[in-house]
């Protein structure tokens, strides 16, 4: 497993917006992720606690903290129900890099982001309905746990919300 092999991550300006390569590799995915137009993908880099990517569109990852002006149903579950956190909006790897351990540097990387910001804990969700066995996985082997779960009638599907505490 290349679960130590290590990435360059870039941050994102705030102000630059989504990078046309990182927009079309999003829409590649707007199924799992939803879709983003350049307006939308300007805006969630401008609120995000942590908008990265490796590569020129290797991977991506957007996450915000309870603070962002973010209207999403996932993301406003969790501030109904905890009065601080990061949420991992969405997180991509390209097909070519996948198996690498991009993913998990990804995520190493927003853990360090979320103590040095003095959170105590990285919240998400994963697809229970239609399912995605490879993110439960992924997920259970960061030790994500299960906090709750919701039926999402307008996107068609049902999700899990997980939380894994941040030393």
């Amino acid at each position: 497993m290349a679960a130590d092999v290590k990435f360059q991550l870039i941050d994102l300006p705030p102000d630059e917006g989504l990078p046309p390569p990182l927009l079309a590799l999003n829409n590649e995915f707007a199924q799992e992720l939803s879709y983003l137009s350049p307006e939308k993908a300007a805006h969630l880099v401008r609120e995000a606690a942590m908008a990265c990517r490796a590569g020129e569109a290797d991977a991506l990852l957007l996450a915000f903290d309870q603070d962002a002006a973010y209207e999403n149903p996932n993301f406003e579950w969790f501030r109904d129900r905890f009065e601080r956190f990061i949420y991992i909006d969405r997180v991509v790897v390209s097909p070519a890099m996948r198996g690498r351990g991009l993913a998990r540097s990804l995520y190493t990387a927003l853990f360090r982001r979320a103590a040095a910001l003095k959170h105590s804990q990285v919240v998400c969700e994963i697809n229970l309905d239609p399912p995605n066995p490879a993110s439960d996985a992924f997920h259970a082997s960061l030790g994500f746990e299960q906090v709750g779960q919701a039926v999402l009638p307008r996107a068609g599907k049902t999700v899990r919300y997980f939380s894994r505490k941040i030393d």
